[in-house]
């Protein structure tokens, strides 16, 4: 995802020791996905789907937004303690919801795992850990975004 959704955001600003932006109370809820688990899926679909069918790809962990921004937290005590000390969490801060904020986005994923027997394999909490680990491996990939000297080419390309 791009820095300026949800867990991307959070681990920057905890990498920049910046507030943690939680629209309302944080009980949006949506269903979360490891980005490998959804790369195999798009891979069992165009290998073994039926062309024209449609199938709903989730990662059956569906979370409150703040519940999100809190595991995040501690992912990143444990994996990159503040240098200024403290929890991560003493960051978050609720602020006033968008307008039009949808309150859940729901997903059933049933049909690809009966039909295609696609389940995700990693959890909530590890695709969290290894994501937050990506990112404080990958700051050449985010930083020139987080500057504004990102300018729309293609990132990660092999040349």
């Amino acid at each position: 995802q791009f820095p300026e959704k949800l867990i991307p955001l959070m681990i920057l600003n905890c990498i920049e020791e910046r507030p943690l932006p939680v629209y309302g109370s944080g009980e949006n809820v949506r269903d979360w996905l490891f980005v490998d688990d959804h790369a195999r899926a798009l891979l069992t679909i165009a290998e073994a789907g039926r062309p024209g069918e449609v199938y709903n790809v989730g990662g059956d962990a569906r979370r409150t937004n703040i519940a999100v921004v809190r595991a995040l937290c501690e992912v990143m005590d444990r994996e990159a303690p503040r240098p200024s000390g403290g929890a991560y969490a003493d960051l978050i801060a609720f602020v006033e919801d968008r307008p039009g904020h949808d309150f859940r986005y729901a997903i059933d994923s049933t049909k690809i795992q009966r039909e295609l027997g696609w389940a995700p394999r990693e959890t909530f909490e590890s695709g969290l850990a290894a994501t937050v680990r990506w990112y404080l491996a990958n700051r050449d990939w985010w930083e020139p975004i987080r500057a504004g000297t990102y300018r729309g080419e293609r990132l990660g390309v092999m040349s």
